[in-house]
């Protein structure tokens, strides 16, 4: 006979439950249309926005969109491409080596294990993680700084590392929802729980959150209506930026 759930699992199952109540299928707001097209918009999303990304690979695939041709473009070509971009000349550079590592080792196909895909240019355990989950659908997390932050307020995941956090999802998230909970987690960090002025009374997630600190509902005196409750945070109660490596690789 299983024992049944403690509380923290059952409050853990709570907040997917209703992530998946909300958005039943959440995917990537970065554009594609092969393994490759991904990993080339993730390499260039470190420390940049999805939207230009995507203003920037419009334009990039309709010309070049396998390692052969964007190889044949080189850094310079890719770079009139991408320049629109942060930090441009070290992705450019780094797409080109990836685009030939690609095809001197593996027939112009992204791998989909881990060990080979960390081993591209420009290719770290984060970027590692979305391949391996959305291009392939492998039950990674991918901890980017929304994830962290919103894993730790949640009191979800809470570490003081990348690392740390991601183990522990991948120790509390039931397998059901581990596919998803990267796409649910970011989203959610992206667009309610924003790094400055979290939307607590909004929030749908506000009973489980164990943020001390809420935003207060608009109005609110010595308190909040609704489900969310507390006052906003001061900058030293929120969560810390992930120590080591950053985010974006």
């Amino acid at each position: 006979m299983s024992k049944p759930p403690s509380r923290q699992e059952a409050r853990v199952r709570e907040l997917f439950e209703r992530f998946r109540q909300l958005n039943p299928h959440p995917k990537t707001e970065l554009e594609y249309s092969t393994p490759f097209e991904l990993l080339v918009a993730v390499i260039l999303s470190a420390q940049a926005t999805d939207k230009s990304v995507n203003l920037a690979t419009r334009r990039l695939f309709k010309d070049a969109n396998t390692p052969a041709a964007i190889l044949a473009l080189g850094v310079e070509g890719l770079s009139a491409y991408v320049k629109s971009i942060g930090l441009y000349q070290g992705k450019a550079k780094n797409i080109v080596a990836t685009c030939r590592k690609l095809l001197e080792e593996h027939g112009g196909a992204v791998p989909d294990d881990r060990e080979a895909l960390e081993a591209l240019p420009g290719v770290g355990r984060k970027t590692a993680n979305v391949i391996l989950n959305t291009a392939f659908g492998q039950p990674t997390i991918a901890v980017d700084t929304h994830l962290f932050r919103v894993a730790n307020r949640l009191g979800l995941a809470p570490g003081k590392t990348v690392r740390e956090v991601e183990d522990k999802l991948m120790a509390r998230v039931p397998d059901e929802f581990k596919h998803d909970a990267h796409h649910w987690l970011i989203l959610h960090g992206r667009y309610v729980c924003k790094a400055r002025k979290p939307d607590c009374p909004g929030c749908a997630l506000a009973d489980l959150c164990a943020f001390k600190d809420k935003t207060p509902a608009a109005g609110a005196v010595g308190g909040v209506g609704g489900v969310a409750k507390g006052h906003r945070a001061p900058a030293r109660s929120r969560p810390a930026r992930p120590k080591g490596r950053r985010a974006g690789g």
